[in-house]
């Protein structure tokens, strides 16, 4: 079993980055915040690898929270993979265990392929899914800071900024719309 992948960043998308390790050339299904975070030519990612029948596949994690998430939904009857890593390009761990401890439906059936069944068993089954506060939580704070950043350069000031997306989740680009949309209240 594959648990961790290191090698040379051949072509990446946001669902997928292609990894040459040795002259191989493997395929990893990541999610959008992983694409987003991978910006060095050279990654180390951990590892889910999911061997069927007709295929072999790996899917790759900058930090091990989203890795636990994605490891955790798997296991939940009737959510595979896809909607797995939708999930996790959706939310950001943190989020995800505040949107379960909420148990928020709304929010989770924005997830693409999680409708108001899947939404309710994802949240009974997860009651106690919590986020290891000790680990790297780069992506929750790259994605915030980025937007931050986006937001101070579009000339408003940091407390207004703060105030605006206190409370918001999403990636860099959600987290701009939203801060937005906020600020022109203020």
């Amino acid at each position: 079993m594959l648990v961790g992948i290191e090698g040379i960043v051949e072509k990446k998308d946001p669902t997928f980055v292609h990894l040459n390790v040795n002259g191989l050339i493997y395929e990893v299904n990541i999610s959008v915040n992983t694409s987003n975070a991978i910006t060095e030519p050279r990654v180390k990612l951990l590892l889910t690898q999911i061997i069927r029948e007709d295929a072999n596949l790996l899917f790759g994690f900058m930090e091990i929270n989203e890795k636990k998430m994605f490891d955790t939904l798997i296991k939940i009857n009737g959510v595979g993979p896809k909607v797995a890593m939708a999930t996790c390009s959706t939310f950001v761990p943190a989020t995800f265990a505040r949107v379960v401890a909420d148990k928020d439906v709304g929010l989770l059936k924005r997830v693409p392929g999680i409708g108001p069944k899947a939404a309710g068993r994802i949240l009974v089954e997860l009651a106690d899914f919590i986020v290891d506060t000790n680990s790297n939580t780069a992506l929750l704070d790259n994605g915030m800071a980025d937007a931050m950043l986006a937001l101070e350069s579009l000339g408003f000031k940091k407390d207004q900024i703060k105030k605006a997306l206190a409370g918001a989740i999403g990636d860099t680009a959600s987290l701009v719309k939203q801060g937005l949309k906020k600020l022109q209240r203020l």
